[in-house]
């Protein structure tokens, strides 16, 4: 029997990450009993002390093991604990001796959506590949530089740990652990009672991108400013470099830095927020869109388009389109 503890942490908990993930492998053990064998896992609700939390001030939780009261422990979760991202790292600094320990003990550890925070405050994640909510992205990457984030994916995993990428991902990790200590059948199983979506493997095609403006640096603002106003133009590097009269090779350097994408990635991912949003109305051909954003070889526009969303633009159109009556 695998054992399971579903961190409490201090602050406003995910309930949706404690109430699934508590569930999903519970009800493992009901299928696996009815089928006449034993349960396969015991899970537990931890925390450094066995008081009643609050989450959002209402909804009141109970841990039923803390710290101490686990001696050995196979898997750690880490549900997402919302606010300020620094506050709850801190907030949460009597469990981080624990996570730490255990996993030198053996044990596995997953992080459900920015409860990757926490895990990576442990430095565990520390050269590793990680996933959390694509709208965290940008304060993750400043507050932990040595993690390699990629905000693109639902799931990763490396060396024992897990992570997941924003909101309901936490399911699909949920249902890979599953596979993983209770096989495929189990998964497949779980995902028809669930109805999660197995094989989903990236939230690209929900990323919404505002730009990444958390930055001091006011040419490169001014550039940003620039191109997010004219994506329907056919702009240069140098052009760009021009209006804020700084030489190519430094100002490409500082743009990087600030944004974490190119001149170009930049440019380019604007462009394709633009075509997101017109497709999502419905009422434009896909043609129609390219051309709307300065693109006009399908090829290219298809494959910027599906490098950045994960999916191509008639697909994105299909599942996001708003429907237009006749």
């Amino acid at each position: 029997m695998k054992h399971i503890s579903v961190l409490l942490t201090q602050g406003n908990s995910s309930l949706s990450n404690l109430e699934a993930s508590y569930k999903m492998f519970n009800m493992a053990n009901d299928f696996s009993l009815q089928n006449g064998k034993e349960p396969i896992f015991k899970v537990n609700l931890v925390a450094a002390k066995k008081e009643i939390k609050k989450s959002n001030t209402i909804f009141a939780i109970t841990p039923d093991a803390t710290f101490e009261d686990i001696q050995k422990t196979d898997l750690i979760i880490i549900p997402a604990t919302h606010g300020n991202y620094q506050q709850v790292v801190n907030d949460n600094q009597e469990a981080i001796p624990w996570l730490i320990k255990n996993y030198e003990q053996g044990a596995e550890i997953a992080s459900l959506c920015i409860g990757a925070f926490i895990l990576a405050s442990t430095g565990l994640l520390d050269g590793k590949h990680c996933a959390t909510h694509w709208l965290a992205a940008q304060e993750f990457r400043q507050m932990y530089p040595r993690v390699k984030l990629v905000d693109d994916r639902i799931i990763t995993y490396e060396n024992g740990i897990y992570t997941s990428g924003g909101a309901y991902s936490s399911l699909n990790l949920n249902l890979y652990l599953l596979e993983k200590y209770a096989g495929r059948e189990m998964a497949i199983l779980s995902s028809k009672v669930f109805e999660i979506d197995i094989e989903r493997e990236s939230q690209a095609p929900f990323i919404i991108f505002h730009g990444q403006k958390n930055h001091d640096d006011d040419d490169v603002r001014k550039a940003q400013s620039y191109l997010e106003t004219n994506y329907t133009s056919s702009i240069t590097i140098n052009e760009v470099c021009n209006l804020v009269g700084v030489g190519r090779r430094s100002f490409e350097r500082r743009f990087k830095k600030a944004t974490n994408n190119t001149i170009i990635e930049y440019f380019q991912r604007v462009k394709i927020e633009a075509a997101k949003k017109e497709l999502e109305k419905g009422s434009k051909t896909i043609n129609e869109v390219m051309f709307e954003v300065n693109y006009n070889d399908p090829k290219t526009f298809r494959e910027l388009f599906k490098r950045f969303t994960g999916i191509t633009p008639n697909a994105y159109r299909n599942k996001f389109a708003k429907q237009i009556s006749a």
